[in-house]
């Protein structure tokens, strides 16, 4: 009985480390690896060595780009120069900021005791684009609720209206108001006078609407938003909202045809006018 549990299952096991046996228990050992830093990437890295004379002629053509640039500079900075002496201003594109298409800068191109009265005035010219804008809409509401003589014949000169209004105001008034305010020029403060004068005569025209083009449907003053309203609520509505809004454009019209009439006469600008007026009868006489 003895002899069965002689033996400890829990002894642990003597191990000759030079017999065959624990050799062959052991794990074989990987083969050697070759040292690479590129860890299995590819081919290894070619690193051009330039000579002096690649060297060289890089930095001569670098020199030469250098030298065509700065004369190119110098070039642009004496046209700027002649044409700043020959009283041309080079103007840029810059209005509206998402799509410019127009050169408008009042901040840094008119004087500061002129800068508000500019302001109002293109005030006055987003107004007429306003105003022609809801001419147009009111005129295709009237157009889609059937009312009486507001047919597309009608529609289409309210379009016209507005795609030909807006580029003359600036054209013929806004622009010469500007350069006058700019450059302190007599002869565009009476070109001014005279295209903004047309301007408000045209917006209590359109504010009053007679019918003596198109049966007056065609702009929306008092007159035809009266007639429109018997027959659309909601179109007599619009035609009423463009007669207030052609209202409002004459107001402030007339009053920056005011104040640049009163500046104009304060600072001599008149006589300016009137003797530059007669230099150009004398040079076309000689």
């Amino acid at each position: 009985m003895a002899g069965r549990y002689d033996q400890n299952p829990f002894a642990e096991e003597d191990v000759n480390p030079f017999s065959n046996t624990a050799a062959k228990s052991r794990l074989s050992p990987l083969p050697p690896e070759p040292v690479d830093f590129n860890y299995d990437r590819g081919a290894p890295v070619d690193i051009p060595i330039h000579t002096p004379a690649d060297l060289k002629k890089k930095e001569k053509q670098l020199q030469a780009k250098e030298a065509e640039l700065r004369k190119r500079e110098q070039e642009l900075k004496r046209k700027e120069e002649a044409a700043a002496r020959a009283g041309i201003v080079i103007e840029n594109k810059n209005w509206p900021p998402f799509f410019p298409i127009i050169h408008h800068d009042i901040a840094n191109e008119i004087p500061i005791h002129l800068q508000r009265l500019q302001y109002i005035a293109f005030t006055t010219l987003l107004g007429l684009v306003l105003c022609l804008l809801w001419n147009v809409i009111a005129v295709s509401v009237a157009w889609i609720k059937k009312v009486e003589d507001a047919d597309v014949r009608i529609w289409f000169v309210a379009i016209i209206y507005f795609i030909s209004g807006v580029p003359l105001a600036y054209v013929l008034w806004y622009r010469p108001l500007y350069k006058a305010f700019r450059n302190e020029s007599a002869l565009r403060f009476g070109w001014f006078f005279l295209f903004y004068m047309v301007h408000i005569a045209y917006c209590i025209f359109a504010a009053v609407a007679p019918p003596i083009f198109f049966r007056g449907k065609s702009l929306t003053g008092i007159l035809p938003a009266m007639d429109v309203i018997s027959k659309s609520a909601l179109a007599g509505i619009f035609y009423f909202i463009g007669f207030g809004l052609f209202c409002l454009e004459s107001v402030m019209s007339i009053y920056v045809l005011q104040q640049v009439f009163m500046y104009f006469r304060g600072s001599g600008k008149a006589a300016q006018m009137k003797r530059e007026a007669a230099m150009g009868v004398l040079r076309a006489a000689a």
